[in-house]
This record gives C-alpha cells, sequence and structure tokens, in this order.
C-alpha cells in the first residue's frame, strides 16, 4: 500500500472549505509554503535518536557530577487539534564514563518535539532515550510549554504553562541529587 502524501491540492481544499479563495494574491503560494511548514514541523519522524546522540568517552572518565542545558527551545504540535506547543526544556543527567555533544541534546529535543505529541510523552520520550542510548547513571527532564489549543480556543486563557517533568535512574530515589537537578532547572 503506497503512502499518501498530502499535496498542495488537499491545502487547497481545506483553503475552499473554511471559505477563502486560494487564487487570491495573499494565498497563492500558500499550500505550496504549507506542504514544506509540515514536512519541517513533523521530521523527527524520520530522526532516530541513537543516530543523534554522539557519544564521547574521552573527558568524562572521572566526572560524575549533573550536566544541565536549560533554556532549549521547544516547538511542537499538539495530536489533538494539530495547535502549536511551545516553550523550553531543561536536560540533566550524571555520566556513567560517556557523556555526549550538548548540541546533541537540542537535536533530540527536536527529534521528538517535530512529531504530533502531547507535552507528558514527549518529556518521558526524551528522558529514556537518554537512559537508552547515552546509559547515564541518571537523565532528567523538564519541560514548560504554553499551549495555543488552550489559549487560542477552547477556555482562551492567555500565558498558562504546562510543566512536565522525568526523573530516572538514581534522580527516583535519591532526593538530594532529584532536589539539585529541580533547582538547576528552575527559571532565574
Amino acid at each position: 500500500m503506497s503512502e499518501q502524501q498530502f499535496t498542495e491540492q488537499d491545502w487547497r481544499r481545506l483553503l475552499v472549505s473554511l471559505g477563502e479563495d486560494p487564487d487570491r494574491a495573499g494565498l497563492v503560494e500558500t499550500p505550496s509554503r504549507l506542504v514544506t511548514a509540515w514536512k519541517h514541523w513533523t521530521s523527527g519522524y524520520t530522526q532516530d535518536p541513537a543516530e543523534l546522540l554522539k557519544v564521547f568517552e574521552d573527558g568524562a572518565e572521572e566526572y560524575n557530577e549533573l550536566i544541565v542545558i536549560r533554556g532549549i527551545p521547544v516547538y511542537s504540535h499538539c495530536e489533538h487539534h494539530l495547535a502549536p506547543f511551545f516553550g523550553k526544556a531543561t536536560i540533566g543527567y550524571v555520566p556513567n564514563g560517556k557523556i555526549v555533544g550538548l548540541s546533541k541534546l537540542t537535536r533530540l529535543v527536536n527529534c521528538f518535539s517535530r512529531r504530533l505529541q502531547v507535552q507528558e510523552r514527549l518529556t518521558i520520550q526524551i528522558a529514556n532515550a537518554l537512559m537508552t542510548h547515552l546509559e547515564p547513571k541518571a537523565a532528567g527532564v523538564v519541560i514548560r510549554c504554553r499551549h495555543m489549543c488552550m489559549e487560542s480556543r477552547g477556555i482562551s486563557t492567555e500565558g498558562e504553562e504546562t510543566v512536565t517533568s522525568a526523573m530516572l535512574g538514581e534522580l527516583q530515589p535519591n532526593l538530594a541529587l532529584r532536589t539539585e537537578f529541580l533547582a538547576l532547572a528552575r527559571e532565574a
């Protein structure tokens, strides 16, 4: 069975169904732009987290404290309404003889956020990928996002932020380590 791609013609049909004229000046190129935009916004489906996380053993042999990256941009689309949600992620881990290139953590967030998502799943997918491919002693993820499905429709509350977290490995039973990670993840 061949995959059916959503084409410019499909976007034109959507515009017509909304009561718009896809041939008017401002919309002529919109179907083409939408095809390109949605390929980008859903490009995470074609990415493999294992390939993104380049692991180094050099430099990690004696380091056994938290490594935390804050302020990683999150841009995703809710799977319920296809509405955007956006915010910031914080990722932390305690190495177990291996570290990862810091830019790879941003790429990992992009890999999972560029899929149709719910924030809860996004959070645990990032944490699980770290545990699987980096094999750290601990991994933690905190994500704070605003959801347009809440702000622009439904309850229409502007500025509310949803916060999710995942704590795996030694972050679960070790209260001191957990507290340190959450303090480092807190916004200044």
